[in-house]
């Protein structure tokens, strides 16, 4: 897969199946497919999501949870077979533009200490750490590094 056959979209209620089921084989402690419909339909949310573009597939997703002038990213994922193809951060770009275009001046996050791979693209778009939740997640239990841009 080259990056340069990467659509991405805002997310609709049709992507979701896709993306619940790319959410299962990711995370220990997956969202639901309720909890994508909800999220939404709240207006003060926005998800994009990655397709190969001659197959349609879904190949990743991102949102975030905008609060007046600050975003809370809560949601990004490649599918395995299409990570380190610039998916994650071409997702992200675009995230992040379209969050500025609606008001948001501050964007923060929380990833796994263990996630390196992760911790590599926010860095590279630009976040930086600000502190350490100890025991944030289960299943394994481990530390949240907090991120902000």
């Amino acid at each position: 897969m080259r990056p340069d056959r990467i659509e991405i979209d805002v997310m609709q209620f049709t992507d979701i199946p896709e993306v619940a089921a790319i959410e299962r084989r990711t995370f220990s402690q997956p969202w639901t497919e309720k909890g994508f419909r909800d999220a939404l339909e709240q207006g003060a949310s926005l998800y994009l999501v990655a397709r190969l573009g001659d197959r349609h597939e879904i190949v990743g997703y991102c949102g975030f949870q905008q609060g007046l002038d600050e975003a809370e990213l809560l949601n990004v994922a490649v599918r395995e077979d299409a990570r380190k193809n610039g998916v994650g951060y071409a997702m992200m770009r675009l995230l992040l533009k379209l969050g500025r275009e609606r008001g948001v001046h501050r964007f923060v996050l929380e990833v796994r200490e263990s996630n390196a791979a992760a911790l590599h693209l926010y860095e590279k778009l630009g976040f930086v750490v600000e502190g350490v939740r100890k025991n944030f997640y289960q299943q394994p239990t481990e530390n949240a590094v907090i991120m902000s841009r």
